[in-house]
């Protein structure tokens, strides 16, 4: 498996993105995650999205995060927001998800932020794991969702020591 940056609006970045909202779709019962996302807010040094290919170089994970501060969704000045973290079904169980995990935290630390936080759901109970295993801890909700009881806000600090 490798892993390359790419911009989110990079065609094996949408394909992914595609079925993901399927997933979020199929477990919400509605169409998916709506927050408003476009490919700028991803590019370096402001956020970074990365996608994660197997030997045959088909695409099979995902994961960005953005750069937010202070605003009236509820982000603190120095957050780096994690969005779009998914790996194909036939890919779980790889660590692929841990790798792209720990590749952001380190772009994000690396370009100032010092917090990471992501907003997840709790029909989502491996993200949660995910998460929690990899030192998220629940916060105050943040973002497109906070209002919505399903939801689940964790940040993690960091930290540059």
């Amino acid at each position: 498996m490798h892993i390359h940056p790419v911009p989110f609006d990079h065609p094996d970045a949408v394909k992914l993105n595609d079925q993901v909202q399927a997933e979020y779709a199929e477990r919400y019962g509605d169409e998916g995650d709506v927050t408003p996302l476009d490919a700028s807010m991803f590019k370096p040094p402001l956020g970074l999205y990365l996608l994660a290919y197997d030997e045959r170089d088909r695409p099979v994970a995902t994961g960005g995060w953005r750069g937010q501060d202070e605003n009236d969704e509820g982000y603190t000045d120095g957050d780096a927001e994690l969005k779009r973290m998914y790996v194909v079904p036939q890919a779980r169980g790889l660590g692929l998800a841990r790798r792209i995990l720990a590749a952001l935290e380190d772009d994000a630390r690396a370009a100032g932020r010092t917090r990471m936080v992501l907003e997840t759901g709790a029909k989502q109970p491996e993200a949660v794991a995910l998460y929690t295993s990899s030192g998220y801890a629940p916060c105050v909700k943040f973002g497109y969702y906070r209002f919505h009881d399903l939801s689940m806000c964790f940040a993690k600090p960091l930290s540059t020591s």
